[in-house]
């Protein structure tokens, strides 16, 4: 066959609507990190302005730590889907669970601990805000938003998200489409807060019942990255073939890849699940809390954040 006919062979067969991984990692990779970035960028400065405006008013209604905490978590999301980490992600599986820690793991308890519903109402246009209030003054609304912030529901966005973007084969079909690609990292992202909006307003209330469900709550969440992460690490086969595709990077082959991304999973989450379990755990035993739990008075609802 002559190369002409190779070429023509070799561009018809990457027209479809899915390309092969390695076009795909060859299609110029940093193209889609500006519309992240530019939408970062606007979050932020929304953010900032609306910070900027509530601490005029009050010095006390969003601190300085908030506002670092809100940023840090635009940072590592930026570092996600806007840095070489995104190209990078198409090449090793390790950068893929990087990726997809700071999207789920990382990023969301920083984002929600900088109370962003306050400042970026602040920080909207005034018609924006209004047309916000008025969706949430909405009845069906709020018992939407009632269901979907419950606890149960919000552990089970977590786990199932986690669970069905690494079965083999959709995972596959992600790393071949970039529109699916980029859906699986807004689904990691919006399970991420989800599962931590129980967790940080347990972490800023002392309600004794709820705090104590919370610790079950989060050792439950350990367990399907545990088997995920056990299946990896000790797996004697590629699970992700994909990565057989392109050229193994730094020296380390597919399964010593797939490996040392399981262990890093397995790490990160273990650690990180302790972090807040311990803080819920020290304000449970607090004095304060022990005397609202002896209280026959003491309500057991938790507080808005």
């Amino acid at each position: 066959m002559s190369n002409s006919d190779a070429r023509q062979l070799n561009q018809s067969s990457h027209s479809g609507p899915f390309m092969a991984h390695s076009t795909h990692l060859a299609a110029e990779p940093w193209s889609l990190a500006l519309w992240p970035t530019i939408a970062i960028l606007l979050l932020t400065c929304l953010y900032l302005r609306g910070w900027l405006r509530v601490r005029s008013n009050s010095t006390n209604a969003l601190s300085f730590w908030q506002a670092s905490s809100f940023l840090s978590g635009l940072l590592l999301i930026w570092f996600a889907v806007g840095s070489p980490l995104a190209a990078l992600d198409m090449q090793l599986l390790t950068a893929h669970m990087v990726q997809h820690l700071l999207l789920m793991t990382f990023a969301p308890p920083l984002i929600l601990l900088g109370s962003p519903w306050i400042a970026l109402s602040y920080g909207l246009p005034r018609s924006w805000c209004r047309l916000v209030e008025s969706l949430f003054a909405q009845a069906s609304f709020r018992r939407f938003a009632k269901i979907l912030l419950q606890p149960a529901f919000c552990w089970f966005a977590g786990g199932i998200t986690l669970i069905v973007w690494h079965i083999p084969a959709i995972f596959t079909l992600a790393m071949h489409s970039e529109r699916f690609h980029a859906f699986e990292q807004f689904t990691f992202f919006a399970a991420g807060l989800l599962f931590w909006w129980p967790v940080v307003r347990a972490a800023a209330s002392i309600a004794t019942q709820s705090g104590w469900s919370l610790l079950v709550y989060l050792f439950l969440a350990t367990v399907p990255c545990d088997i995920l992460s056990a299946f990896l690490v000790f797996s004697e086969r590629v699970a992700y073939p994909v990565y057989s595709e392109v050229p193994h990077r730094f020296g380390i082959s597919v399964l010593a890849d797939q490996q040392c991304a399981a262990a890093l999973m397995w790490t990160c989450v273990t650690v990180v699940y302790l972090v807040p379990a311990t803080i819920l755990t020290l304000k449970l035993l607090s004095p304060r809390a022990i005397g609202l739990e002896r209280s026959p008075n003491s309500s057991f609802g938790m507080r808005k954040a």
